[in-house]
């Protein structure tokens, strides 16, 4: 039997791997993880990251690219994720499921990628299960601009094609996802200027049912980008219009770091706070996380690469 658990970092590549539902195609977006990802802040050769629910793992490349993810829920379950790259392009993802000690070979998935450009940046992704049975197929095509236009995706059920546009009006930028012409995503973008100087970046992003309205989240960003702001609603269907949920306010101290996250559901509020101990490597990175007031606690055990080490493969 296969368990689920959870993951720390709620990463976008657990999209990647095989059963997800035609109408979740949207969250099909080529992504290459850093360090930037993971908060992590110069040569970081590896991050363990110890949570009440079990461990996990982080490798990285001298140039900053994950390139193989441990997770371990107990001493005999865990998975293993290894990422392969040719000039920073990823070129093939594996991921390995052991449980009860032994390789579970059947739900053990391989992902091959391949970059054709000859008629406009083309990426085409093959999956294949350790068994050698094929899986899915999707076909990721960019414009000039080397934005993402379009996803199709083929298997043994069928096609699925899902087009994505891009339109300005009025310094507003909208993305809009439609599956087999059905909208199923849009995210408005824009900027607005804030007293004393700088702008505000906004996003609204509002998500849809079989062409219908269901539920929203706008978000705030501050001139540096980190996020401010972020109010979440629901579609009610006899107002016919978006009516608010929750609001979500973020506050981060002097380093920059998330200190303090306060959260409004009608007339309830709840506050957490966040206090941070750091190495004293260069990159200044955190290594224990305490979340109050349920005294929560993450730790990191981060190595980096000596410094002769990455200044020789630098050159």
């Amino acid at each position: 039997m296969i368990q689920n658990y959870p993951t720390y970092f709620f990463l976008v590549f657990i999209a990647f791997t095989v059963g997800i539902p035609p109408n979740t195609l949207v969250s099909q977006e080529l992504k290459v993880f850093t360090l930037n990802d993971f908060d992590l802040r110069g040569k970081v050769k590896s991050c363990l990251v110890i949570t009440d629910y079990g461990k996990e793992e982080f490798d990285f490349d001298e140039n900053g690219f994950l390139t193989k993810l441990v997770t371990r829920y107990n001493d005999s379950d865990h998975d293993i994720t290894y990422y392969i790259y040719d000039n920073g392009h990823l070129i093939e993802k594996r991921l390995e499921n052991y449980r009860d000690g032994v390789f579970e070979k059947s739900t053990s998935i391989a992902n091959f990628y391949e970059i054709d450009t000859t008629g406009g940046k083309k990426v085409t992704e093959k999956i294949y299960s350790y068994n050698k049975d094929f899986l899915d197929q999707y076909e990721y095509e960019f414009d000039a601009d080397d934005q993402l236009i379009r996803v199709g995706r083929s298997n043994n059920d069928g096609i699925d094609e899902t087009l994505i546009s891009y339109t300005t009006y009025k310094g507003e930028t909208t993305k809009t996802y439609f599956l087999n012409e059905v909208i199923q995503k849009s995210i408005r973008s824009s900027n607005k200027p804030i007293k004393g100087g700088g702008t505000q970046r906004i996003l609204l992003t509002k998500e849809f049912f079989e062409g219908l309205p269901t539920k929203a989240v706008e978000q705030r960003f501050d001139s540096e980008d980190k996020l401010m702001r972020e109010e979440h609603f629901e579609y009610d269907t006899k107002e016919k219009s978006f009516v608010p949920k929750s609001l979500v306010n973020y506050r981060y101290d002097q380093r920059g770091m998330l200190s303090k996250v306060t959260t409004k559901t009608g007339p309830m509020e709840t506050v957490k706070e966040y206090i941070y101990q750091f190495d004293n490597e260069e990159g200044g990175n955190w290594i224990k996380q305490i979340i109050t007031p349920e005294n929560a606690y993450t730790t990191r055990r981060i190595a980096y690469y000596p410094p002769e080490e990455a200044e020789k493969k630098e050159e």
